[in-house]
């Protein structure tokens, strides 16, 4: 089986299919072509192969994501203005300063700090908990 991620014309991931090895190509990189004009053929398109065990382009394409044809690589949506993209790595690092005590914190991107989250509240702060700082 093979799994192809279909880009718009920005490369934003749309949706990710799986295509028999019988229509891929034996689901080798090297015959992405053949899978993604199935693809097309059938729904039309553009489709990129991805890789369930990101064996290639850096991670496994979901909806949401760019991918950089530059980088030949799927990027996930960046979390933040001071999230930095690592390549090697193929994620976003969170901004620097992190505390590293054990406890949940959230990035505030209006002040530019982490903030220590309560086992109960939710990912993101509300308003009241962000006037309480």
């Amino acid at each position: 089986m093979a799994h192809f991620a279909e880009i718009d014309e920005n490369g934003l991931v749309k949706r990710v299919l799986v295509v028999d090895d019988k229509d891929s190509g034996g689901g080798d990189i090297a015959q992405e072509a053949v899978g993604a004009k199935y693809l097309a053929d059938g729904f039309g398109g553009t489709w990129k192969q991805t890789s369930y065990n990101r064996n290639f382009r850096g991670k496994y394409a979901g909806p949401g994501d760019t991918y950089d044809a530059t980088k030949d690589k799927f990027v996930p949506p960046q979390p933040s203005p001071s999230h930095t993209w690592n390549d090697s790595k193929c994620k976003w690092d969170n901004p620097p300063g992190l505390p590293d005590d054990g406890k949940s914190y959230n990035w505030w991107e209006a002040k530019k700090k982490w903030v220590e989250r309560a086992e109960d509240a939710p990912c993101a702060l509300t308003e009241e908990e962000k006037a309480k700082l």
